[in-house]
């Protein structure tokens, strides 16, 4: 697959993820995947698109790639979190989440890390 062809496939998967198609995106982005696994930003649209399938193992592994890769992606370290939060794995969720929250201060990010906080809190009692 040439750059143009990966660049291509990365896009249309991107579109076939807004289509809400991630098992399609997931088709479209294997080949980009094997080519190019080193790029953060195709392991961010793999993981979204795993993340979509319930295959929250592989999401997993994407988005800790891509935040190995790039310890600053906000968004990497959002959706690491939120993975280990649907995995019930409460208190790594939370540490993914509080650095992403802190890069990003954003409504979206605080409630996430809320979310959280909240769930351990109810065990905790």
């Amino acid at each position: 697959m040439t750059a143009e062809n990966s660049y291509e496939a990365f896009r249309r998967a991107e579109a076939l993820l807004e289509q809400r198609r991630p098992a399609e995106a997931l088709r479209v982005l294997d080949r980009v995947l094997a080519e190019n696994p080193d790029k953060p930003s195709v392991q961010v649209l793999a993981g979204r698109a795993y993340y979509y399938t319930a295959q929250l193992r592989r999401a997993e592994a994407a988005f800790a790639a891509a935040v190995e890769m790039d310890p600053t992606d906000h968004y990497a370290r959002l959706a690491l979190g939120r993975t280990l939060q649907r995995q019930g794995r409460l208190e790594e969720a939370r540490t993914q989440l509080r650095l992403a929250a802190s890069m990003n201060p954003t409504p979206e990010y605080q409630e996430a890390l809320g979310e959280v906080r909240a769930r351990i809190s109810l065990f905790e009692r």
